[in-house]
Formats: structure tokens, C-alpha cells, sequence
């Protein structure tokens, strides 16, 4: 086991597909950071769960919690719109705002234990059609790499997320300052904010490292206070990192960066075994 590097910042997203909130320090365990992805906005028509690559003007909310929750039951939620109005969860004009936000009805609903596996499904009318619609949230052009569709699993044909939670892929999102740096290297002239890719945790990595050094850790585990992170899947990029933030513009040039020089992958996820409480600046150690 040996130290790589140590934790830069915390990213919690209590909305997803929303921005999210840096933080200190958090609670972490098999369900990820605490407090992240425990509210999501469902289109009313389509019964689906949304997020930001088939509505990128989530982004341009704010999403935070104005307590230090000790559970999902006593967050206090806020949404700060791009108008600079603020609302919360149970604002009764909420849902007239996001709906006026999106261009389409849709109402925020809170994860919860009861929801069966029908509040995860995807909206379809036939395969090709759904493949099609996940295609274009890539936003390639002509000529570049996309996302391999060929042989897709029931489970992602037929949940948008993970069910039982509102997270795509894993419970936690690393991306390292050297994969930041190398980006910034090859398009200097981009805005490298490390919130156009939403992680959960940014490693600043000791200086001996440089390049997409997390791509390495694939298959192997991190270790950070008393948890253990499985590093699964390298995190392939969409549409989404060109999107408009608050503090952010629309980038188009990032993405075309990531699919030409970085194989369209920046950064990982993780799966989590133990519990830790998690700070900023903690060493971050890999076991090889």
C-alpha cells in the first residue's frame, strides 16, 4: 500500500443532475457520501427519472443542503434557480419552477426506502429508439468515438439508474488534479473546472504523478481513513461537460478534447466497503 495523493475536495449532489455542494467533510459508506443523490426530478409524461444529459438545464440549478444533515429526514434542502430565486423541497411552487426551468412537467421527488422498482424504469417506446435518444446525449460529431450500444444489458435497457438509488453507474465519482492538469495541458485554453464533471472526491496527486493516473487504479482498491473504494469503471464522457453552469459557460471544446486525447473517459467510479468519516486533505493510499 502506498500514498498517491490526498483528498483536494468534496463534492455532495443532493439533486441529481443538479450542481452540487463542496464540503469539508463527510459521512461515507456502502450508499456513498451522505446526503448525495437523495432527491431527483421525475418528467410527469414520460414517468422517468431525469438527469442532466437529457436535461442539461438541471446544471443550471444549485442544489445544497442549509443544515449538516444527520440523516435524509432532517436535510434541509435548497435549489437556487439561475434567476437567483431560491425554493425548497416543499416550496408549492416548486415544481412550477422546474417545470418552467426544463420545458416539461416534472415535479422533485426524495429517494425512499418503499419506492419499488418501478420509480427506476426507463421511458421507452422500442430499443432502437431509446438507444438512439442515449446516443445523442453524447453530443459526438461526425467522425468521433461514442459509447459502445451493441450489446447492452437488460438492467440498462430498463432502469435509468441504479435502482434503489438515484446514482448512474457507482455510489462514488474520483477524478484526480494530475487527469485536471493534462486536460489543461492539452486545451489550455478551456475552462478545466473540475465541477463540469461532478465528482465526489478530486485526489490531488502527489507530484511524481501526471497524465490520467486514475485510469490505473482500475481493479484495484483505495483506501482513505477507514474506507475501501473498488475503483470499477472508468467514467466515458457526454454532452453534460459542455453544459452552462452557474459560473460556468458553455464549453464545446472540452468534449472534443476528452473523446480525441483522453479515449472519451475522465475519471472513475467506485464502490465502497466500510465506513469513514472523510475529510479534506486525508491521505488517499492504493493498494496494488
Amino acid at each position: 500500500m502506498r500514498q498517491i495523493g490526498s483528498v483536494q475536495s468534496i463534492w455532495r449532489y443532493p439533486v441529481k443532475g443538479m450542481a452540487g455542494e463542496s464540503i469539508a467533510q463527510c459521512s461515507i459508506d456502502a450508499k456513498g457520501i451522505q446526503g448525495d443523490r437523495c432527491y431527483a426530478v421525475r418528467d410527469r409524461l414520460r414517468n422517468e427519472i431525469q438527469s442532466c444529459k437529457f436535461r442539461p438545464p438541471l446544471l443550471r440549478c444549485i442544489a445544497r443542503y442549509t443544515n449538516q444533515p444527520r440523516s435524509a429526514e432532517q436535510a434541509v434542502l435548497s435549489i437556487l434557480f439561475p434567476d437567483g430565486s431560491e425554493r425548497g423541497a416543499d416550496a408549492p411552487d416548486l415544481d412550477s419552477k422546474l417545470s418552467a426551468l426544463l420545458g416539461h412537467e416534472s415535479t422533485l421527488e426524495a429517494l425512499h426506502e418503499t419506492q419499488g422498482l418501478d420509480a427506476f424504469r426507463r421511458y421507452k417506446t422500442d430499443k432502437q429508439h431509446l438507444l438512439d435518444e442515449l446516443t445523442a446525449t453524447f453530443a459526438r460529431e461526425s467522425g468521433e468515438a461514442g459509447p459502445d450500444f451493441s450489446q447492452p444489458t437488460d438492467e440498462f435497457l430498463s432502469f435509468v439508474t441504479v435502482p434503489g438509488s438515484y446514482f448512474l453507474v457507482s455510489p462514488l465519482h474520483i477524478i484526480s488534479s494530475a487527469s485536471l492538469a493534462y486536460g489543461k495541458r492539452l486545451l489550455p485554453t478551456a475552462d478545466w473546472d473540475c465541477r463540469r464533471f461532478r465528482p465526489n472526491l478530486v485526489i490531488e496527486t502527489l507530484s511524481e504523478y501526471s497524465g490520467l493516473v486514475e485510469q490505473q487504479w482500475l481493479g484495484k482498491h483505495l483506501h482513505i481513513g477507514t474506507a475501501q473504494i473498488f475503483c470499477n469503471s472508468s467514467a466515458i464522457r457526454c454532452g453534460a461537460v459542455t453544459r452552462e453552469q452557474q459560473g460556468l459557460p458553455f464549453d464545446k471544446g472540452i468534449l472534443r478534447s476528452i473523446v480525441k486525447d483522453t479515449d472519451q473517459n475522465l475519471g472513475i467510479y467506485g464502490d465502497i466497503t466500510g465506513s469513514a468519516q472523510l475529510h479534506v486533505g486525508d491521505p488517499v493510499f492504493l493498494v496494488d
